[in-house]
């Protein structure tokens, strides 16, 4: 082997090894982290508590309800950054796996929007336990499907302090297709073949009203081979949701992040309902015209490499400053008013 091939490995491994040591530093938290097992009517779900490392009194909790999808209670170590900036602020952060998800007892995909609200509930009387929390600082954050969850908790529980709703949608139907369509604009689809999908999913709407079986669904040409019959009854069950009857019962200071470029949910439509439902005492929004569904930085939301990369080596980078300075200042007039 040449010397100069030599250098070239060693400075491969070098690389190599620099990288792994930035991913390490980058992904190592202010933060601690306990894991939990929380008891339910339906079994236990597995769980983290994060606490800031020091505490001079009870904390405030922000409780974390996931969006679709087989979350576990990180969402794969997502929730970090943000974990760590509400640790920042003196809140602590409470989430757990999904149903079925990384040991918790019972399948997600068997559960309605009802379902996911006795969970939380149940979830919140347990966290009223814990010594360290302050039981009259314990609010929701949630994104996405957590827009049809949220709300229902908030009926049932009065005693919610504040809630962070992040691109939450309205109503199932709508959400599904503004997103089929946004996403064939996004990919420069012929008006021909935006229209082909809307019938396709009209069609699968059709067959949802009709109560037809998985295999009715799945045999015709038109279905969607991708999905599974777990997930064509989790759809059967829930598509008829819609957050617009419930997000009229909020008691507590409600804080909406919406992003300008969201091809998952309809922002426009979801302002207009927050803002004709919600009482004008408790909302306020922040709409951010740069950012998407997941309120990624500008340079993140139309690239999938750019973003894996920056989760991998600065994660703390991920999402939009005025995401991040928006909970903040919201959480500042929480502290305020207790």
């Amino acid at each position: 082997m040449t010397k100069k091939a030599i250098k070239m490995i060693a400075g491969m491994i070098i690389f190599i090894l620099v990288c792994i040591v930035v991913i390490i530093q980058q992904n190592t938290f202010d933060m601690k982290v306990t894991s939990v097992q929380i008891p339910t009517s339906k079994g236990v779900l597995n769980g983290s508590i994060v606490l800031p490392k020091e505490m001079k009194e009870r904390v405030g909790l922000v409780i974390f309800i996931h969006g679709d999808g087989p979350a576990n209670a990180s969402y794969n170590g997502q929730y970090n950054p943000l974990w760590e900036e509400l640790a920042s602020l003196g809140y602590a952060s409470l989430s757990w796996s999904k149903p079925g998800i990384d040991g918790s007892s019972g399948n997600w995909l068997t559960q309605s929007m009802e379902d996911r609200a006795s969970e939380a509930l149940e979830v919140i009387n347990w966290a009223r336990t814990l010594p360290e929390i302050n039981l009259e600082k314990i609010g929701l954050w949630g994104s996405s499907q957590a827009g049809w969850v949220i709300p229902k908790i908030n009926r049932e529980d009065k005693n919610i302090a504040f809630n962070i709703l992040v691109a939450p949608a309205i109503n199932w139907v709508d959400q599904g297709l503004y997103n089929t369509l946004a996403e064939m604009k996004r990919e420069g689809k012929s008006l021909k073949d935006q229209e082909q999908a809307k019938e396709e999913f009209l069609w699968s709407i059709s067959m949802l009203d009709k109560n037809a079986t998985y295999e009715e669904y799945h045999n015709n040409q038109n279905a969607d081979k991708s999905i599974t019959k777990e997930r064509w009854n989790f759809i059967s069950k829930n598509y008829k949701s819609d957050a617009t009857e419930d997000i009229q019962y909020f008691y507590s200071p409600v804080k909406l992040f919406l992003g300008g470029k969201d091809i998952h949910v309809d922002s426009n439509d979801t302002k207009r309902v927050y803002k004709n439902e919600v009482s004008e005492e408790f909302l306020s929004v922040t709409w951010i015209s740069s950012t998407d569904h997941y309120m990624l930085r500008p340079y993140l939301v139309n690239s999938k490499l750019f973003t894996t990369l920056t989760g991998l080596f600065a994660p703390r980078q991920l999402a939009d400053r005025e995401y991040y300075a928006g909970i903040k200042e919201f959480l500042q007039l929480i502290d305020d008013t207790h």
